[in-house]
């Protein structure tokens, strides 16, 4: 991923997340309910609740109620709501009878009650989300007392998976809330294992283990193929907290040993993006077999320490001595690669150990500063990965319909390139969790594109053929790749989200510009008539008009076309009749004519810069909407531009009086001084909680609001009391300028 696309994601996690981030007053996860019977007639099926029903409540009850409230914000990001149920006093039930009432939570599946708990072991908010997620998560984690019982599981699951045991001393204790959350995102992938006897630990462990502190181990039972031969274990050697399960679950997902083919400087793999050194086995024709057992046999060695990969001296052309056998490349930013002549294995491995503890006492000296420093990096990475993760656990029961979509190994690769016009490739690997979530949207996008003609959608699992990915240079998954024959494959780097994604499929099968023959064609292009595979599509149309005297803009015009290939829709017309063309909407050539809405709207813009990356800018910049409705694809192009949102919160479509004000607003005032745009909760409910961020509570909507995200943070509120129009606004906007508002929040978050 590009710097700028990860300013980009930074960014909108900004907008989507924020709200998680700054102190709140109160809690407006835990639902109220009046009573039972409401209650039981608002179930949907599907959807998990947990409920507390509650007489009057005292106020020695308010330590119980605050750890509830906690937890309701911990457990709405697994899909489970929370709910205080009233019981009037006539109300006798069985929820609502003496022995139940605010002694007991009832967790339900619809209206199936799914399992009951004593209150007393939901003291607080790690024991509410640990307990909660153990009874959600029955196939996905087994618990375990004896030793046979570990080994039955163990005998099922060599040679087709792997799994995750886990001791904890005690349940409902932060421990075992971490291994609860880490299965909810890696169940599907391995299966979890639980226990909380410390002589199943003792026996499973080669030295005497703390009983008191909780373990957790990756056992490799898919690389054991016979039943007597036993699964590797590599121990968590940090403490057991879901940031560490999840970076060791990266790391034992990782292909065992990468083999290379490029410069080792280009080389970038999760070990190194993880903070940890590559080693690379050189290697050659003749001793290929050789150094392939040898890089296995360190890399179990190194297992969680290091990385390992095997590079081709004779693929690539390196500078360093014949003799040099082993390669150290660090995740130090400007350090040097090290080429090395080691003598056997044992060097190898003494040569990361021994950096790594030259490191630790360099960390040590400064523990106190980087600590936190540290803390933060780590946690921004962990919030951006179970973003995206998420899409892995929902419907997790739900197997992906994949049977529209050509699996690719190393025999069919390359003559599978010829079966279609366009093939698009998604290079993803099995035990990456972002790589299931893509697969996930891919699996959408190939029924949505479902009979296209020209398209075949395929993918290679790099798992299974990291040889081909090697090939292919893919470094990073997932990654997708449209190939065309005869032209270099296209990678392709938008959003994830299905839609956008098929967009991109389509319009790359177009040429970018779509170079059009007479005027009635560039006519009708700006009428909407487009080519069969453009006409599902409602991207506002751009055709380039260009006279024979302005050569050097058509082709710089082209060459943007290229660049902008599957995100835009060209047309280029530089007939002899252009000039006709182009002054019938008030223009000289070299120009830009817009149709928007169908070529109901028109717009002419001259092009005053003639350069390829002026030509891009300003394509992009007059592709924008000019009051957008802010959505998760397009908020990057607007949060790019670097300037303050003047952004309508509304709960639903906004009226046709307000959208007519913001647009003559939009229209009227030079467009680079703000983003005029809104926002539908509807479509985007976590806009809710960004209101709620700013204010505590929900303000009556619609409201306006102008949020600085890139200078300050401030946020300003438009009096309720006045309408949204044109001159209201810029009233407002004038005091505001004149330092006359005073900002209802502030926010810390860009």
């Amino acid at each position: 991923m590009s710097a700028q696309k990860d300013r980009w994601v930074s960014s909108l996690v900004f907008l989507l997340f924020c709200a998680s981030s700054i102190p709140k007053c109160g809690s407006a996860s835990l639902q109220q309910e009046p009573n039972p019977q409401h209650y039981f007639s608002g179930l949907e099926a599907g959807k998990t609740s947990l409920a507390f029903f509650t007489p009057s409540v005292s106020p020695g009850a308010q330590p119980f109620w605050e750890q509830i409230e906690s937890s309701a914000e911990a457990l709405q990001d697994y899909g489970v709501s929370v709910v205080k149920v009233n019981c009037p006093k006539e109300d006798v039930s069985r929820y609502c009878g003496k022995e139940n009432a605010l002694r007991k939570a009832f967790l339900f599946r619809g209206n199936r009650l799914i399992r009951e708990f004593l209150t007393d072991a939901l003291f607080d908010v790690n024991s509410i989300v640990a307990n909660v997620l153990f009874a959600l998560l029955f196939n996905e984690v087994k618990y375990v007392e004896t030793l046979a019982d570990l080994e039955n599981i163990e005998n099922l699951l060599k040679g087709k998976s792997n799994m995750v045991f886990a001791y904890v001393p005690a349940t409902g204790t932060a421990e075992h809330r971490a291994v609860m959350e880490a299965a909810f995102v890696y169940g599907t992938i391995h299966q979890f294992v639980l226990t909380t006897e410390a002589a199943l630990l003792k026996t499973t462990s080669h030295d005497d283990p703390d009983v008191s502190s909780a373990w957790l181990s990756f056992c490799h039972c898919q690389w054991a193929t016979e039943p007597a031969q036993p699964c590797r274990r590599t121990a968590l050697a940090q403490p057991l907290t879901l940031l560490n399960i999840h970076r060791h679950l990266k790391l034992m997902g990782a292909p065992l040993v990468t083999e290379v083919a490029e410069d080792p400087e280009k080389i970038s793999t999760v070990h190194l993006q993880l903070g940890l050194p590559l080693v690379f086995i050189l290697s050659q024709k003749e001793t290929y077999e050789a150094d392939r057992r040898t890089a296995e046999f360190v890399a179990w060695q190194l297992l969680g320490k290091a990385g390992v990969a095997l590079l081709s001296r004779d693929l690539v052309e390196l500078n360093v001595l014949h003799r040099s056998n082993v390669a150290l490349k660090t995740p130090d930013e400007g350090m040097p690669i090290q080429y090395l002549v080691l003598e056997d294995t044992d060097e190898v491995i003494t040569l990361v150990e021994d950096k790594n503890k030259v490191k630790q006492i360099q960390e040590d000296e400064q523990e106190e500063e980087e600590e936190d420093e540290d803390e933060k990096e780590n946690n921004n990475q962990d919030i951006q990965d179970d973003q995206v993760v998420e899409a892995v656990s929902r419907d997790k029961k739900r197997e992906l319909p994949l049977e529209q979509i050509l699996v690719l190994t190393e025999e069919n690769f390359h003559s599978s390139l010829s079966e279609a016009a366009q093939t698009v490739v998604l290079f993803y690997a099995s035990w990456e969790a972002v790589s299931l979530a893509v697969l996930r949207s891919y699996s959408e996008v190939a029924a949505h594109l479902k009979g296209a003609p020209g398209v075949l959608l395929s993918r290679v699992n790099c798992w299974d053929w990291p040889g081909l990915c090697s090939q292919e240079n893919v470094t990073q998954f997932p990654t997708i790749r449209i190939y065309k024959e005869g032209q270099q494959s296209v990678t392709y780097g938008g959003m994830w989200e299905t839609e956008e994604l098929s967009s991109f499929i389509l319009l790359s099968q177009v040429s970018c510009p779509l170079k059009l023959a007479t005027m009635d064609e560039a006519e009708g292009y700006l009428r909407g008539e487009f080519p069969s595979e453009l006409s599902s599509h409602h991207h506002t149309s751009l055709l380039g008009v260009f006279s024979s005297a302005t050569s050097e803009a058509r082709e710089a015009f082209e060459e943007a076309g290229n660049i902008l290939s599957g995100h835009v829709r060209m047309g280029m017309y530089f007939e002899d009749d252009a000039l006709a063309l182009s002054r019938k909407y008030s223009v000289s050539p070299p120009a830009l004519l817009l149709a928007r809405s169908g070529g109901r709207s028109m717009e002419g813009i001259a092009l005053s810069k003639q350069s390829v990356q002026d030509m891009v800018q300003t394509i992009r910049h007059e592709l924008l909407d000019i009051f957008p409705e802010i959505t998760v694809p397009n908020l990057p192009q607007y949060l790019q531009r670097g300037k303050p949102f003047l952004i309508l919160f509304s709960a639903g479509d906004i009226s046709q009086v307000e959208s007519r004000e913001m647009l003559k607003l939009a229209k009227g005032r030079p467009q680079q001084a703000f983003v005029a745009c809104w926002l539908n909760l509807e479509k985007t409910p976590v806009g809710y909680g960004i209101l709620r961020t700013y204010f505590s509570t929900t303000p009556p909507l619609p409201v306006l609001l102008w949020v600085n995200f890139h200078a300050g943070g401030q946020v300003f509120k438009f009096p309720s009391e006045q309408s949204i129009t044109e001159m209201n606004i810029l009233s407002w906007l004038e005091r505001l300028q004149a330092g006359l508002e005073i900002p209802s929040t502030t926010t810390p978050c860009l």
